[in-house]
């Protein structure tokens, strides 16, 4: 029954006629009250009316989205599992400053309303016993999650002094593969910045690929151009967050996206 489930879960945030389009908002753990932060009930609520498919939140704010209003159609919810310094300033030039940790299990989100987990998985870092219990925490995640019939989505990145280009196709090609082989059943990724190598890597995944907007775009109509190149890459989804919850006019945004994401599928 647990497959039933996972099978039932999948369904509810991989969109068949379109990509998927993920909200990311768990960005306060790591970064504090950004801009587009501070009030997380309303802006909840506004991914919601935007029409997200999902929301990835850190299971703290699973609470607010009961005070969302009860006409508006509540997205899937994606629960993020640990925490980690890869994005630091740090590990980009020292092995040693990578760390990680879990701050959630795969129960404590099924139980609190999760339709699927969310870890990251780092690899590049230099650093043998980092990557070592990079592995070891992936498969262990896999195994409670696909147990309880609980969606695991793996954030496999590339990070560490070696890595010059992280979104270079054979990083992307190396650690998606490693993810799949832990037991993922979809990806988080960063984008090739090229829909043709970005088709290379979905093409050669055997699970979904769900592609990261990125950093803070210049303009509305970057966001929409991104999406569109991700779309035509045959990415499954595509995650925002600044890019969204920092925009001066999320719901026009939102809009454009929409008409992107059914324009090009």
């Amino acid at each position: 029954m647990s497959q039933l489930g996972k099978s039932i879960r999948l369904r509810r945030l991989l969109r068949e006629d379109r990509c998927t389009l993920v909200v990311a908002f768990d960005h306060a753990l790591v970064l504090g009250p950004i801009a587009g932060t501070r009030d997380p009930h309303l802006q909840i609520q506004r991914f919601a009316t935007g029409g997200a498919d999902a929301i990835l939140l850190n299971l703290g704010l699973f609470p607010r989205c009961l005070q969302a209003e009860h006409n508006v159609r509540l997205p899937a919810l994606i629960a993020r599992l640990d925490w980690t310094t890869a994005f630091s300033e740090a590990g980009k030039s020292d092995s040693g400053a990578f760390q990680s940790c879990m701050i959630a299990g795969a129960e404590e989100a099924l139980h609190s309303g999760a339709d699927a987990a969310i870890t990251y998985m780092t690899i590049g870092s230099g650093n043998n016993d980092f990557e070592r219990d990079e592995i070891a925490r992936t498969a262990r995640v896999a195994r409670d999650c696909d147990r309880i019939g609980l969606p695991l989505i793996v954030e496999s990145i590339a990070r560490g002094p070696s890595v010059k280009n992280p979104v270079e196709p054979n990083w992307l090609l190396k650690h998606t593969r490693m993810a799949t082989e832990l037991g993922a059943d979809a990806i988080k990724t960063e984008f090739t910045g090229d829909p043709a190598t970005m088709r290379d890597v979905v093409n050669a995944c055997p699970i979904p690929i769900l592609v990261l907007g990125g950093t803070r775009m210049n303009s509305d109509e970057d966001v929409v151009h991104v999406t569109t190149d991700v779309v035509r890459s045959g990415a499954a989804g595509i995650f925002f967050g600044r890019n969204i919850f920092q925009s001066d006019n999320m719901p026009q945004l939102m809009q454009k996206i929409h008409a992107a994401l059914r324009e090009n599928h």
